[in-house]
């Protein structure tokens, strides 16, 4: 929904991707690498714009984007080794601006003369599914543009028209398609089994939580602690003498899930910061149904039911087929907007558009190395 992501939504690659592909250094490595490059740098010349048809992309529009995500690489290199591992991306954040605005050009000229009338119709179907998504709540409808990078109602919906004309021509560009095969959906299976369709190891269980700060000694002879203790040690007979668990944790329990029967959602481990974090260990050496405690901490004294404990496993492929299918499909897409696009901007022969491209990244470099 946000205005400011990538304008065709399924088309190209974004930026993003560069975190993942972005070179990792250890701290050895940082010392030995030369301080960033601050002399013999191109010589700044104000902006620079290039022409997409009757378009234009600022360099401040590139330079404002992908000033942060390229940061850390600047920051960590001379200007040379920047442009060389930043380039790449850039060219294609580039490309991406460049056949999103002649993409819509194109949609623009194939348009029917009905096509005004039933943009209005689709637009304003939009405009009610955003208010719809505030809960039909007009004012926040309005805050939330601006969250989303409207500056208007306006801005929006000249956004939507041109989002929706331009996946219209894209959708008449688009060949046949062909039926997914059970092979492609195997092979993708195995490729990305071990990424995609692993399901968390996760634990759910019910808990009294005794917490030693909450409780007023009934004995003045006893500390919180020595209380908590004996409250404690005398919950357990009870539990194992075969009382409801969830009634006790409702009367007894000091937890913030006391009054659902101390019943914890299903969660993995890892999850559990201090002090609940000693459950997750404490779940390792029972199995579900079974009861453990007390168990000790500085300020709680807690007593544990497992309802249920699932390890770490690889969904079957029989459960995930519907998934892979859509992602084949997404993927395949993807790809057809991508050739499409790239063919819209050799077919326009930008000019200057590596010049562009390595001034924009010069910017960047000193944006980030100042």
């Amino acid at each position: 929904m946000r205005k400011s992501a990538l304008f065709i939504v399924t088309a190209l690659i974004v930026i993003c991707g560069c975190s993942e592909d972005k070179p990792q250094f250890t701290d050895v490595q940082l010392e030995l690498m030369p301080n960033p490059q601050t002399t013999g740098l191109p010589s700044p010349s104000g902006g620079f714009v290039i022409a997409a048809g009757p378009d234009t992309i600022a360099s401040d529009e590139i330079v404002e984007a992908l000033t942060e995500p390229f940061r850390e690489l600047a920051q960590n290199t001379s200007f040379r080794t920047f442009r060389k591992q930043a380039r790449p991306e850039c060219e294609r954040f580039v490309i991406n601006k460049i056949s999103n605005i002649l993409i819509y050009q194109k949609a623009k000229l194939n348009a029917t003369e009905q096509v005004d009338e039933q943009l209005k119709k689709a637009v304003e179907n939009e405009v009610r599914k955003f208010i719809a998504e505030f809960g039909n709540d007009y004012a926040k409808a309005e805050e939330g543009l601006k969250e989303n990078g409207y500056a208007s109602w306006q801005d929006f919906k000249e956004y939507q028209k041109r989002l929706i004309l331009s996946q219209s021509y894209i959708a008449t560009e688009m060949p046949e398609e062909k039926p997914v095969t059970f092979d492609e959906m195997m092979a993708y299976y195995n490729i990305n089994k071990d990424k995609l369709y692993v399901r968390p190891e996760q634990i759910s269980f019910q808990l009294i939580d005794i917490q030693a700060e909450k409780l007023n000694p009934a004995d003045p002879n006893m500390t919180r602690e020595e209380t908590t203790e004996k409250l404690a040690n005398a919950l357990i007979k009870h539990i194992r003498a075969g009382e409801d668990f969830g009634e006790l944790a409702k009367k007894y329990s000091n937890g913030p899930w006391a009054p659902l029967g101390g019943v914890w959602r299903p969660l993995n481990p890892d999850s559990l910061a201090e002090p609940y974090d000693i459950l997750a260990k404490q779940a390792k050496n029972i199995e579900p149904g079974q009861i453990i405690g007390p168990i000790k901490t500085d300020e709680h004294i807690f007593i544990m039911k497992l309802v249920e404990k699932q390890n770490e496993t690889v969904e079957p492929f029989e459960k995930v087929q519907t998934d892979i299918k859509r992602e084949i499909l997404t993927e395949r897409r993807k790809r057809y907007i991508d050739q499409i696009g790239l063919k819209l901007v050799r077919q326009a022969a930008i000019a200057n558009l590596d010049d562009f491209i390595d001034f924009c990244l010069q910017k960047i470099y000193e944006k980030n190395t100042k």
